[in-house]
């Protein structure tokens, strides 16, 4: 039997913003005339490998790391504040969320994320438009542990059928998938209005 759609889930960076973290390391490599592949590698490595990510390591271990692995320099506050800049909130996505919870939704953040999404909700005030934020560095787990989505689905008290993940990792969608959830790569927002509206039919606007 299928079950109906009873939340649905977004990741942060890449969706409901621009992706400030690949993007800022990207654009740190360049100006420092470093490997840009490399760059964006060992950042997604390097977040999990100090502990950052998952609230067992600090922003100050994370930019030794990136340091250590790539060649970076820079003072971790100044660097911080590239990567935090990048984060620019889409108004769009916020007006969809808002749609969603007006038509009975119930709506969260899922991210794999430090404890700088609460320095951009501090600047942006996104939090009191979501139900539920699942930030992987309060959980101490993330992403790439698919037992996250089954903890996820308990903590909302739904079957994972009844929730939508939303994430531009495709990675993350296939975990999200196997384990239950219905899920949805982001790409662009053309494509992923057309394939939300299949999914969520009283959703257009």
């Amino acid at each position: 039997m299928t079950v109906s759609i009873k939340a649905v889930l977004f990741d942060f960076g890449g969706v409901l913003a621009e992706e400030g973290f690949r993007n800022g390391l990207a654009a740190l490599a360049c100006e420092q005339g470093l490997d840009v592949e490399r760059m964006t590698i060992s950042g997604m490595d390097a977040v999990y490998d100090s502990g950052f990510v998952l609230g067992q390591g600090t922003a100050a271990d994370f930019w030794a790391l990136m340091r250590a692995e790539t060649g970076l320099i820079g003072e971790d506050e100044v660097l911080t504040t590239r990567i935090l800049d990048g984060f620019v909130i889409r108004p769009w996505m916020m007006e969809l969320v808002l749609r969603l919870r007006s038509l009975g939704y119930v709506t969260g953040i899922l991210s794999d994320q430090t404890d700088w999404l609460d320095i951009l909700d501090r600047r942006y005030h996104f939090s009191d438009v979501f139900d539920h934020i699942y930030n992987s560095y309060y959980m101490g787990k993330g992403k790439r542990d698919s037992s996250l989505f089954t903890d996820i689905a308990a903590d909302l008290r739904m079957p994972p059928t009844a929730i939508l993940f939303i994430d531009d990792n495709a990675d993350n969608v296939a975990r999200a998938g196997d384990a239950g959830l219905q899920a949805l790569l982001y790409v662009k927002r053309k494509t992923f209005m057309s394939d939300l509206e299949t999914l969520l039919p009283n959703i257009s606007l």
